[in-house]
């Protein structure tokens, strides 16, 4: 009866907003029909009301109260309409009807309320906005942040102002594509929506600022934020760690832990990373008690994190022990373990690992066969490494850039260049380090002139050579005494902005010094605004290629004098001055307080300086109890070297002794028989330099000749 009447009004009075007349004379019960449904003796007030014709005055009022009410309770959010429609579709069917209750409003078309035309247009903003908003979310978590940027500027093109939920997407693009600037830009719009109270869209701008780079501009942010959550500290303590300052992160852990803000995982997973980049196994120790404390200890990404920070803090027994605390260890979890064995030293540790993870059936992936790889490598591991490329290519990792790299990488420190060509030649395609990697080689092996041919080779490809390539190239340069090409390598990698690079610029004073040219080599020295001990170190190999052991001493007491912390190879070039120089004495004495002053273990080279210190200034005897009770045994190189001094200064003796211990060493070598035909010829024993010569053909040995490079135009 209710809905015959209603539409009965209707279609009577077409301009009469009904509903709310309807409202005010009795509570209405909204149901699934087609009208609204009512007590009848509301109906009959209603009626008898609207019958004497006082029917907009008493009702208009109270009605719009109920009606806003009734809108705002039930239909304000679009999500839950019946088609999601803003249009009425048909005049016989209420204007909005809900999902979830099925309850219905309806409104008059043509003499809408004011207020219900301003909800409308709101509502239809909202719902746009939604949209741009869904669009930059879904592009943003599929990875097209340029994509995502295209459509924030297009949004605000056709005059969409963005809110909170527009600007978190946009923040997320920005600090993936490192886009500082329009960052910038972003975070101006933020300031004036007045979205930059929002702990979410403050937490976003200190995110982007940190993965920018730009710290004093997050730090602004941060200290701005009127609250902040755990994860405003997170990312504050995560982006410090991403610059390289663990320090400030961990100051940072403790300012957090101070204002009474619980950490979450996340945290200690950042603050373990600080200690590691800074070395700090004592916080790191602190940091795990606090970890077992909250209950994060058997959190995954916790217990990797812990795995890492020790073993890079050089603790592999705490590494162990995390280790072995896993029920089941995860791949990642045998990485961290990998690669904290060779990053300490033990690559024979990380390949006894690596097959138990095989054991245990563990499939490893591309991570781990990098860290096997270089396991290899610094062990010289040539067939272990020869296996792991088997199980390479099996697995299908070969074309992957990192482990090709890794491969050649292995196959050059283990002294086949053979097999690095070949990896080389079969990647799908090489970045920087790829080329770096096959320079570096060549250049160890002794190939300096194919190094300069392969990095012509790599920019006529259009890569774009590093500091680590230019080192490499450098040293071919050096290794082939080719001072013009080095010079046209310096503008080269002054070009690219290299020339500020430490280990660069001590690769152009060695560079300078070993193709004869010291002017170039000071200048570039004393022109570098930090130096390390390889930087001093290479300027005093400089000195002593060139006999200037005065020079090399006075440069040593520099060193010591401005706190440099000197080495084992510093030792090498000045006991290599001193001996071109014969200064005997006081190569000695600096041989001496090797262990006594600067705390350094002598290696052999160290002691086969001295081998030659004394054979130079003619100290025969007393050179060889000087090999006799050395700490090593003497290889192939010391017993030369002596044998060099005993045909410098005629002593046949002990250059048939010294011969001897060569040819028993190194049957093969040649050279050594060179040495004692010499030895013999000079003291005017013929008979045997001839018979030492004709041994010699005999065994079918050549002396490898000497070579020199001319460059010509």
């Amino acid at each position: 009866m209710c809905a015959r009447i209603l539409s009965h009004h209707r279609r009577q009075f077409p301009s009469i907003d009904c509903l709310p007349i309807y409202r005010s004379i009795g509570e209405v019960h909204v149901t699934t029909g087609s009208a609204p449904v009512c007590h009848s003796a509301a109906l009959s007030s209603f009626y008898s009301s609207w019958s004497g014709g006082d029917l907009l005055a008493p009702t208009a009022s109270a009605a719009a109260g109920q009606k806003e009410r009734l809108w705002r309770k039930f239909f304000a959010d679009p999500s839950q309409w019946w088609d999601g429609r803003l249009q009425k579709v048909n005049a016989k069917y209420p204007d909005f009807k809900h999902k979830k209750t099925h309850e219905v409003l309806w409104l008059d078309d043509r003499q809408k309320p004011l207020w219900v035309e301003a909800e409308m247009d709101a509502m239809a903003l909202r719902l746009d906005r939604c949209l741009w908003n869904r669009s930059l979310a879904r592009n943003v978590k599929a990875g097209r942040y340029e994509k995502a940027m295209e459509i924030f500027q297009q949004m605000q093109e056709q005059g969409m102002s963005p809110d909170k939920f527009t600007f978190l997407p946009v923040l997320n693009a920005c600090a993936s594509l490192r886009a500082l600037e329009q960052g910038r830009h972003a975070h101006e719009q933020i300031v004036k929506s007045c979205c930059e109270s929002n702990v979410f869209v403050g937490t976003s701008l200190v995110d982007m600022y940190a993965k920018c780079g730009s710290l004093e501009d997050a730090w602004r942010v941060f200290n701005k934020m009127p609250s902040r959550n755990v994860v405003s500290w997170n990312v504050m303590i995560l982006g410090h760690v991403k610059c390289g300052q663990g320090h400030k992160a961990l100051e940072l852990f403790k300012q957090m832990q101070h204002e009474g803000v619980q950490p979450s995982c996340v945290t200690f997973t950042g603050v373990l990373n600080a200690c590691a980049s800074v070395v700090a196994l004592e916080e790191g120790r602190h940091a795990h008690e606090q970890i077992i404390l909250c209950g994060y200890d058997s959190n995954e990404f916790v217990q990797n994190s812990l795995i890492d920070m020790y073993a890079k803090c050089g603790s592999m027994e705490d590494a162990w022990r995390v280790f072995c605390k896993i029920p089941s260890p995860h791949v990642v979890s045998w990485n961290a373990m990998i690669s904290g064995y060779v990053r300490c030293g033990q690559g024979q540790n990380a390949l006894e690992l690596f097959r138990k993870m095989q054991q245990e059936g563990v499939q490893p992936d591309g991570i781990t066969y990098v860290g096997v790889l270089n396991a290899c490598a610094s062990v010289v591991a040539l067939e272990e490494g020869r296996q792991a490329h088997e199980k390479i290519i099996q697995s299908g990792c070969e074309l992957d850039v990192f482990v090709g790299n890794s491969l050649i990488d292995m196959y050059v420190k283990c002294g086949s260049m053979e097999d690095a060509w070949r990896v080389f030649n079969k990647m799908p395609s090489h970045d920087v380090v790829s080329w770096s990697a096959m320079l570096s080689g060549l250049v160890k092996h002794g190939q300096g002139q194919y190094a300069l041919e392969l990095f012509q080779q790599m920019q006529q490809e259009g890569v774009q050579p590093g500091p680590v390539t230019f080192v490499a190239v450098l040293n071919a340069c050096a290794s082939v005494l080719a001072l013009e090409e080095g010079r046209h390598v310096h503008e080269q990698l002054i070009q690219h902005g290299c020339d500020s690079n430490i280990f660069v610029q001590s690769s152009l004073v060695n560079m300078y010094a070993k193709c004869g040219s010291m002017e170039d080599a000071w200048r570039v020295f004393y022109q570098m605004p930090s130096r390390n001990v390889v930087s001093w170190t290479a300027m005093l190999h400089g000195y002593a290629m060139h006999g200037l052991g005065n020079e090399a001493l006075a440069h040593f007491e520099q060193m010591c004098q401005q706190g440099v912390k000197i080495n084992d190879v510093t030792f090498v070039c000045l006991l290599s001055a001193c001996s071109h120089a014969g200064l005997a004495d006081e190569g000695l004495h600096y041989f001496d307080s090797m262990g006594s002053v600067y705390c350094i273990s002598a290696t052999l080279e160290n002691y086969a300086c001295i081998v030659d210190l004394l054979g130079r200034a003619g100290r025969l005897l007393e050179a060889e109890d000087f090999v006799n009770t050395m700490p090593f045994e003497p290889n192939v190189d010391v017993w030369k070297t002596l044998l060099g001094a005993c045909k410098i200064h005629g002593h046949v003796q002990m250059g048939e002794r010294i011969a001897k211990r060569v040819v028993d060493l190194d049957p093969a070598d040649a050279a050594s028989y060179v040495l004692l035909s010499n030895i013999y010829a000079a003291a005017g024993k013929w008979d045997l330099s001839v018979n030492v010569k004709q041994h010699r053909k005999e065994s079918s040995m050549k002396k490898q000749p000497d070579r020199m490079w001319i460059g010509l135009d």
